[in-house]
């Protein structure tokens, strides 16, 4: 089981994210913002981060970069799960520090595996 983060605004996309990774064993924290996330990253220090990129106020891209660079929380993986599919934007997610990145609506079994191979289970 990971402690999984995930920052999405959308209260539908979230419930029924929250509802794929507690089936597969996952513990879930959600985030409705990108400054909340970043704060209950700190607080919480969880095992991977799932992040949107169209967030109110600051976006994905940035709270990746945010993450990724403090040393406080540098070392949580992010994976970017986002309607925005377009390979520039997968390749700039990367560049943020993003360790993957992920079109909604992602499938399970590959979403999983990819959580999986990142926390080591």
């Amino acid at each position: 089981m990971a402690r999984i983060l995930l920052i999405e605004d959308s209260p539908t996309e979230a419930a029924v994210m929250v509802q794929l990774l507690e089936r597969n064993g996952h513990q879930v924290t959600t985030a409705g913002s990108a400054e909340d996330g970043i704060a209950s990253c700190k607080r919480d220090k969880p095992d991977l981060v799932l992040m949107d990129i169209i967030l109110p106020g600051m976006n994905g891209f940035q709270a990746t970069r945010a993450l990724t660079r403090d040393a406080e929380t540098s070392h949580i993986p992010v994976i970017i799960v986002s309607t925005k599919g377009q390979e520039t934007d997968r390749v700039w997610g990367m560049r943020q520090g993003a360790r993957d990145y992920i079109a909604k609506p992602p499938r399970e079994n590959e979403l999983i595996a990819r959580i999986d191979a990142l926390t080591g289970r």
